[in-house]
């Protein structure tokens, strides 16, 4: 599976100084550098190097300084990773190529160059949710699990407040920044409305505290009774 390859890619940009996070915005992973502002790497994962790959990489340059394209070193060496005509078009559009080895090493096929940022907008985004999101909880290459974003994550930590009885929004808000919104938006059908200003969790909320643990928050706030 192609989130097998995630791990060893993101050591090798660990190593490099990069601080890299799965699944985020659409693109396998994300790594920024700890510049001001950041250099933006996206990475797309393939079990091989293929046209698909490329058009995936072709889509992502707008949104990051430098795009890796990484997938399974061929066997027999008979990959795209051997075509020159492969190669050289990667080189002609700045994407890098890594080769992953069976036991885990990744190989330098082709550098990357940086690219024009074209739409600063897009790159935002995904400096604004790699920075927001708590650790690296989404392998990247992952296609059919829920994404761990930073906006569920926050959803669990209102569910983990809500799970001993009704809380304030006001409570909330100093430790979990987006509680007002997500609790009113409710995109999840975890919460619902006590009466104006006090939430409590639904059945739905509990099922997802059992498939996703939280651990216990300080709540400012929260030893006040609700009348």
């Amino acid at each position: 599976m192609e989130t097998a390859l995630y791990l060893p890619v993101k050591r090798f940009l660990e190593k490099l100084g990069f601080t890299v996070k799965g699944e985020i915005g659409g693109c396998d992973l994300v790594a920024l550098s700890g510049d001001d502002p950041p250099i933006v790497v996206v990475g797309e994962l393939k079990l091989s190097f293929n046209l698909e790959l490329l058009l995936q990489a072709v889509d992502r340059a707008a949104a990051c300084d430098e795009v890796w394209l990484a997938a399974r070193l061929s066997e027999r060496g008979k990959g795209r990773e051997s075509d020159a005509r492969y190669r050289n078009l990667c080189r002609r559009l700045g994407f890098g190529m890594l080769a992953v080895t069976r036991s885990g090493d990744v190989e330098v096929i082709v550098s990357p160059s940086s690219i024009a940022r074209r739409d600063p907008k897009k790159r935002s985004r995904l400096v604004a949710e790699h920075r927001r999101r708590r650790g690296d909880p989404a392998l990247g290459g992952s296609t059919r699990a829920p994404i761990m974003t930073a906006y569920r994550q926050q959803a669990l930590a209102c569910a983990w407040a809500l799970s001993d009885g009704p809380r304030r929004v006001r409570d909330l808000k100093p430790d979990i920044p987006d509680a007002p919104k997500i609790l009113l938006h409710n995109v999840y059908g975890w919460f619902d409305r006590a009466e104006r200003g006090i939430y409590l969790l639904t059945d739905a909320g509990r099922a997802a505290l059992k498939r996703w643990p939280q651990q216990p928050i300080e709540l400012r706030g929260a030893a006040e009774s609700i009348p």
